[in-house]
């Protein structure tokens, strides 16, 4: 997905709830820190305060640099954003998008008590990606329920999640109940199809660490077949060789 595609659409979804107010921002600090408390952190994190006036980061914590490398001084919203993986810009928009949508639904008094928590990957300064959790909580609103401020924290979980597609909740604080591992379809492209459901049935076989003559007693097939499905596979995904199909089907999230 082009830059300038996947930023115009992720302004579309934050200008739904923007504010007009603005208020001092030293009178939130107190809150701030005490919302940090309902944070998980499992590794290295930074925080950084989006505001939905002006579509921006008022502040970047110093973590950053220990995360991605970067200087808290150079990161903007449209720097981080173009860090963004791109096999995961589409899944950022559609849980941003179910996000705005939740909120839409409820009483301006249990905005606040809701953070919104997903994951997706990063590039460092060095090139390299890390997957980080994204958790946020509206940290202020105007009289009108409208977003002024999110808190956000950014948790480096790159030795808890290798691999697979990004998983979104929603996660009730204040006895508020929780929704977790939401089924997010996405809008933000087509599905490009390129396994058979028999192709499929092999995939998931070869997965879960079976071999051809496994798999064709399993399905009832001939190992000549197994093998042929296998050899498509590659094929059509430009891979060399079945551990690279296996290990491009679990990232991708094909099954």
């Amino acid at each position: 997905m082009k830059l300038e595609l996947f930023n115009d659409e992720a302004n579309k979804i934050w200008k739904r709830h923007a504010g007009n107010s603005v208020s001092d921002l030293l009178q939130l600090e107190l809150d701030l820190y005490k919302k940090l408390l309902n944070f998980f952190q499992a590794g290295d994190y930074y925080y950084y305060i989006f505001n939905f006036k002006t579509f921006d980061l008022d502040v970047v914590s110093p973590g950053i640099e220990s995360v991605l490398d970067y200087s808290p001084a150079d990161v903007t919203l449209p720097f981080l954003m173009d860090k963004m993986h791109p096999d995961d810009m589409p899944w950022f928009l559609a849980f941003e998008d179910k996000t705005s949508h939740f909120f839409s639904g409820l009483p301006a008094d249990k905005i606040m008590k809701y953070k919104n928590r997903y994951d997706y990957r990063l590039k460092k300064k060095d090139g390299t990606y890390v997957r980080i959790l994204h958790q946020a909580v509206i940290a202020q609103m105007d009289e009108d329920g409208s977003l002024i401020r999110t808190l956000g924290v950014h948790t480096d979980i790159t030795h808890l999640k290798k691999d697979g597609k990004p998983v979104m909740s929603l996660i009730g604080m204040d006895g508020e109940p929780s929704y977790l591992d939401i089924d997010i379809k996405i809008p933000f492209i087509k599905s490009k199809e390129t396994l058979s459901a028999r192709e499929k049935q092999v995939l998931a076989l070869l997965i879960e660490g079976k071999v051809s003559k496994e798999i064709a007693g399993l399905l009832n097939i001939s190992k000549q077949t197994v093998d042929t499905h296998r050899k498509n596979m590659i094929r059509k995904n430009n891979l060399t060789n079945t551990s690279e199909l296996v290990g491009k089907a679990i990232s991708k999230g094909w099954l």
